[in-house]
Order: structure tokens, then C-alpha cells, then sequence
């Protein structure tokens, strides 16, 4: 790679059925593309072996059953150990985040912290230099909806509090702390 940042092929890659990891991943492109051979993807169109062809890939999912979505699970169960790309992670999950209060805290523990941890997990697993993990919440589909409504969070009042949240994420703040992450890992790389 050279050290010098402009040398980077980058593929900034997303699994997203609503829309909400779409939208960081072009955020995450944008900045991306500013100074490196940047390409966005999406996930059904690349395949592990590909990878290699990048010095850089960043690997966004939905989180689904408070891990990454299926397909990418199973797409990374695959990828080979001690890779030559860089890997950073994205996600976008339907809980609240944890710094809100203890009880977001322990929302989030059950519902969403499983992705970073898959993360780091292939860092220690397939030896492969993982950069760093951004998320943030996103609207989730209405079955989704609906199944957070009715197992997790069926009191009216508190699913009035959640809704009102949740339509307006990935919002201006998320999608510009996509982007300050992107410049994060371009720094490290």
C-alpha cells in the first residue's frame, strides 16, 4: 500500500433491506472516494473472494437478532484467515443505543451488541487487521416493527417513545458520524 492513502482501493460494502445501511454505507463512500480508488457495493454482488482485490473493505449489516444479519454472518464464515485487506465494520440495529440510560444499556446488550463482538471475533479468529465498528440506530421494517412491539416493547407509552425515535434515524448526525468514521479508519490505514 504504500503508507500514503490515495494508493487504497477501498470497497465499501452494505447488506441492507430497509434502506438505513444503504444510507451509511454511501455516507462511509463518500469519504471514501475523496482521495482512494473507492467502490460501493452491493453485498449480493461481490463475493468472498474478491476481497483480496482491496487493500480496504468496509463490511456493513443490518443487525438482525442482535448479531449481523444471516447472510453476511455466513459470508464471513467463510472469508480465509490472515486476508490482505484492512476490514471495518458498520452496522444499523432497531434498539436504542447504550449511552442513553442503564435501561437503553441493557436494551442494547440483548438486542444489538452481539455485532461488534462478531467483528472482533474475526480479528481473533482469521487473524484479519480489523480498523474499528461504527453504528447506529435505523428504522427497522414493519415486521420487525411489529415483533419489537409485541415482544419487547409492548406498553403503549414507552412504544409511543421508541417510534418517535427510531422514523428518524439514520439521521444528519448519524450520517455525518458515518463519515467522521470513515476519515477515522483512513487515518489508521
Amino acid at each position: 500500500m504504500g503508507g500514503k492513502e490515495e494508493d487504497m482501493k477501498i470497497l465499501v460494502t452494505y447488506f441492507s433491506q430497509t434502506g438505513n445501511t444503504k444510507q451509511i454505507a454511501e455516507a462511509i463512500h463518500e469519504v471514501t472516494s475523496q482521495s482512494n480508488d473507492s467502490f460501493l457495493r452491493d453485498f449480493n454482488e461481490i463475493t468472498v473472494s474478491e476481497l483480496d482485490d482491496y487493500d480496504l473493505v468496509f463490511l456493513g449489516s443490518a443487525c438482525h437478532h442482535a448479531n449481523l444479519a444471516p447472510p453476511v454472518l455466513k459470508f464471513i464464515e467463510t472469508m480465509p484467515s490472515s486476508p490482505n485487506f484492512k476490514l471495518a465494520g458498520f452496522v444499523t440495529h432497531a434498539t436504542y443505543p447504550p449511552e442513553g440510560s442503564e435501561y437503553h444499556a441493557e436494551m442494547f446488550e440483548k438486542w444489538g451488541s452481539l455485532c461488534a463482538k462478531t467483528y472482533e471475533k474475526l480479528q481473533n479468529e482469521k487473524n484479519i487487521d480489523y480498523k474499528g465498528y461504527f453504528r447506529c440506530m435505523g428504522i427497522p421494517s414493519k415486521p420487525i416493527e411489529q415483533f419489537i412491539n409485541q415482544q419487547i416493547i409492548p406498553d403503549e407509552e414507552e412504544w409511543a417513545e421508541y417510534i418517535a425515535v427510531i422514523v428518524k434515524h439514520p439521521d444528519v448526525s448519524d450520517i455525518e458520524n458515518a463519515k467522521k468514521f470513515a476519515k477515522e479508519i483512513l487515518d489508521k490505514c
